[in-house]
């Protein structure tokens, strides 16, 4: 008798309990999106970079590539302080690297970094020419290095893509907290924008 008052007892309090935690997820998942972080160019202080897109690339995803120099192996830094929650390959990595320029291409976005940024922000780097520097779990700061430009994945030629994405969604990135001019994938365009991700 006691065996079962103390059985009903314990179910009734691991009900109220999973009802808590629902609670608490479902509302953490209503509040509405933090203001958003203060995004640097994903690349080293001082230098200029081509944003670009094309028809068929998808709203507000830009591909970055260098105005001048090599583009293989520039080092691919965060773009705002956060918590990485991805790090490794997506997709198949291919085989093209600056021995084989023109190797066999993969699919998706070969080695990649996701980083959450709080606020339900958070962004991409995709295409790394070879595996993270960072880790799933690491802490970093905005301007560490993640990476290195490559041509994994589903990548015609060496560049970073990348995105920002709000509560899930991808949006208009922004850079030293001004917009980037990227906003559709109707026409193939580009602007330069020199980063100001600095020490």
């Amino acid at each position: 008798m006691i065996a079962t008052r103390v059985r009903v007892l314990l179910s009734v309090v691991v009900v109220l309990a999973l009802a808590g935690a629902m609670a608490m997820f479902a509302e953490r998942r209503m509040r509405p999106p933090g203001p958003r972080p203060a995004f640097q160019l994903p690349v080293a202080c001082g230098e200029t970079w081509r944003l670009s897109t094309y028809p068929g690339h998808d709203d507000f995803d830009v591909d970055f590539y260098p105005t001048s120099g090599e583009t293989y192996g520039r080092p691919i830094l965060a773009a705002a302080d956060g918590t990485v929650t991805r790090a490794g390959t997506n997709g198949r990595l291919g085989d093209r690297n600056p021995d084989n320029p023109t190797g066999p291409m993969g699919r998706g976005g070969g080695y990649w970094v996701r980083i959450d940024h709080g606020g339900k922000w958070s962004t991409l780097y995709l295409h790394m020419l070879e595996q993270p520097m960072v880790t799933e779990g690491q802490q970093v700061k905005q301007g560490d290095q993640l990476g290195k430009v490559g041509s994994t994945g589903d990548s015609s030629a060496p560049h970073l893509h990348f995105e920002q994405l709000r509560d899930g969604s991808k949006v208009e990135s922004y850079f030293n907290g001004r917009p980037s001019g990227i906003t559709h994938d109707n026409e193939e365009y580009a602007v330069r924008l020199e980063s100001a991700n600095c020490p």
